[in-house]
């Protein structure tokens, strides 16, 4: 496979089976929760620790976006350059690899995709996997040669919780939600102890599996159709999540969709639904 000009925010599993062993791929594993110690992996796979060193875990809300320091220190552990073509992918399907993607392109690095259907959709194409013993947290006990990778973060791709309550009286502005209904509608308690059930007045429910297909993202024109009433005339889309990684799938869907003003609420429910004075509804939106 030839390496494009412009890199797409989706890559296929037979597309990246071409590109292996071309000196500048670079492949990783971004699962998370039960799937993060898999052994399973697409040969040469490296982690991304998103549940460790790829968050800031002094925060007291999971998944928090790391400094810019602390990315770029992490990225050079895993070889990454300047100049590196990285795929992403999770064993999921499409779950937290599109969080892996969103943070690199906040770092202002562009060539970068997720793998459409994730470690599932690799061995549905027939394509072998390995199993490796490597564990997400022995990257810096075994680091790649180090890479040369340069962060220049843009903070305006993660949006904090008083720009989202200001968003929420916007007309122009969009706050999604990607957690189930269940959940978006308070009829099944949250998987986090103590946060309340519900969502944020106003935010509009599009649970991130209603933009795939067997774990692989829906087309772009689908995506576009499912995503027309909240992206057309507005200024902006602002996505939120459980922990602000599924969040980052409509991030995916919507860049998909070619809808070019989007953020993640890096905080969303994990934040907004702890006990205090921000609001919560349990009304289906409109």
């Amino acid at each position: 496979m030839d390496i494009p000009e412009q890199w797409s925010p989706l890559i296929s599993p037979d597309d990246v089976a071409s590109l292996i062993g071309h000196p500048r791929l670079v492949i990783l594993d971004a699962s998370v929760g039960d799937y993060r110690h898999s052994p399973e992996r697409i040969p040469g796979a490296l982690a991304m620790d998103i549940d460790g060193e790829f968050s800031d875990n002094s925060s007291d809300i999971p998944h928090t976006m790391v400094s810019a320091e602390k990315f770029q220190q992490a990225a050079r552990n895993l070889g990454i350059n300047n100049d590196s073509l990285i795929v992403i992918y999770d064993a999921q399907g499409i779950f937290s690899s599109a969080r892996g993607w969103w943070m690199f392109r906040s770092m202002g690095l562009d060539t970068v995709a997720v793998l459409d259907g994730g470690l599932p959709g690799w061995k549905a194409a027939g394509l072998s996997t390995e199993i490796s013993s490597q564990k997400p947290e022995d990257n810096h006990v075994e680091p790649q040669p180090r890479g040369n990778f340069q962060a220049h973060y843009h903070p305006e791709f993660f949006v904090d919780a008083a720009t989202v309550a200001q968003a929420l009286r916007e007309e122009k502005i969009t706050v999604t939600d990607a957690r189930s209904t269940d959940r978006f509608l308070g009829r099944i308690p949250e998987p986090r102890p103590g946060l309340r059930r519900g969502h944020m007045p106003g935010a509009v429910n599009i649970p991130f599996l209603d933009l795939q297909d067997d774990n692989a993202m829906r087309p772009s024109t689908e995506l576009a159709k499912i995503l027309a009433p909240y992206m057309e005339g507005q200024d902006q889309l602002i996505a939120s999540c459980g922990s602000g990684v599924t969040a980052c799938v409509i991030a995916l869907g919507a860049t998909l969709a070619e809808c070019d003003n989007i953020a993640v609420y890096d905080g969303s429910w994990s934040e907004w639904g702890r006990p205090g004075d921000l609001p919560v509804s349990t009304e289906e939106s409109h």
